[in-house]
């Protein structure tokens, strides 16, 4: 299935993501959904059974649907833990192995570079103008969390804050030399450090306590994208207010996905911050998922008629697009841009 015949540009979002007006109306989404990444990549020569037929399908759904990238991860890196109960949800406080000194001491570090892609065997599977855009394992925080539990993450950096570092300091190092890996590759065009930091009302752990122990490790990673001439974006879901100036001025991240409206809708986010940080998506998911397809399609042309004469926004949904989006809304979304 392919939505439109459009030719991707990767220039557009470069220029997004550097606050400036692209040439055209740009889309952006983290990731979309199997069925859906089924449907744009049917009919495509995908498959060659030499270990990249993964990433050929996603770059081949993602043109299909009219994005100037796909989103991959860079390779099957990941932090083991415990076996967990997960249907459709997860709870945060599952999974863990790590509660003592004693404990992180027998955990079993997996390593990043016994896990590297040659991401540039893909450059003749990237249509002229494409890039790739590099996701993570899970981020920072996140992946501290499910190694060690959260209600067990806040006690261990009340009572033995040395141990707390450490597990920050395994997960964060191995996060900067899995980005290390992959921006030296041409077909990578920008990175994404994934890592979900707040509630609905607040961050996970307070300001102090992040600044201490996350953000010095994603100021390494935009480090290392920007070292290598590639813009960073942050993935991170909820109240984030309290820690925008960090984001944007501490680790200087180039574009910020993730909005809800009942934290603070797109429109307010751009206003806000969008001459200063890239804002990317926004359509709140409730919202693309209940409204109408007319609505949907509305809200993506205001959106794009405000951001026209000044830029630096991408179009796509406040999250991601989870199987439980009607196709049609999704497609209303987009059509806006193709207009």
């Amino acid at each position: 299935m392919r939505i439109t015949d459009r030719k991707p540009d990767f220039a557009n979002l470069q220029a997004v993501l550097e606050h400036r007006r692209p040439d055209r109306p740009t889309l952006f989404e983290f990731f979309l959904n199997e069925p859906l990444y089924q449907r744009l990549a049917e009919g495509e020569d995908w498959q060659r059974g030499d270990g990249l037929d993964r990433f050929r399908f996603l770059i081949a759904a993602f043109r299909n649907a009219g994005y100037d990238y796909a989103t991959l991860h860079g390779s099957g890196f990941h932090f083991p833990t415990a076996q967990f109960a997960q249907q459709n949800t997860r709870s945060i406080n599952e999974g863990g192995l790590i509660h003592d000194r004693e404990s992180l001491a027998a955990y079993q570090w997996l390593e990043p570079e016994d896990f590297a892609v040659d991401l540039g065997r893909l450059a003749p599977d990237l249509p002229p103008g494409m890039k790739l855009i590099i996701c993570g394992p899970g981020g920072v925080l996140e992946n501290t969390i499910f190694l060690v539990g959260f209600d067990r993450l806040c006690y261990l950096i009340a009572d033995d804050p040395q141990t707390a570092q450490a597990v920050f300091d395994g997960v964060g190092s191995r996060l900067v030399r899995y980005y290390e890996q992959v921006v030296r590759y041409d077909t990578v065009g920008a990175i994404i450090s994934n890592d979900d930091w707040g509630f609905k009302t607040q961050t996970m752990l307070s300001p102090a306590v992040m600044r201490r122990y996350v953000f010095p490790w994603h100021r390494r990673i935009v480090e290392v994208a920007h070292a290598a001439g590639k813009p960073a974006i942050l993935h991170s879901c909820g109240q984030l207010e309290a820690v925008m100036e960090d984001i944007i001025v501490d680790m200087g991240f180039d574009g910020k996905h993730s909005y809800e409206d009942a934290i603070c809708p797109v429109e307010e986010a751009y206003e806000r911050w969008g001459g200063r940080i890239a804002i990317l998506g926004g359509l709140d998911l409730h919202f693309v998922v209940s409204a109408s397809p007319g609505e949907v399609r509305e809200r993506a042309r205001r959106m794009l008629e405000r951001t026209a004469s000044r830029g630096s926004y991408g179009l796509g949904t406040g999250n991601s697009v989870p199987e439980y989006v009607p196709d049609e809304n999704y497609l209303a979304m987009t059509a806006a841009a193709f207009e």
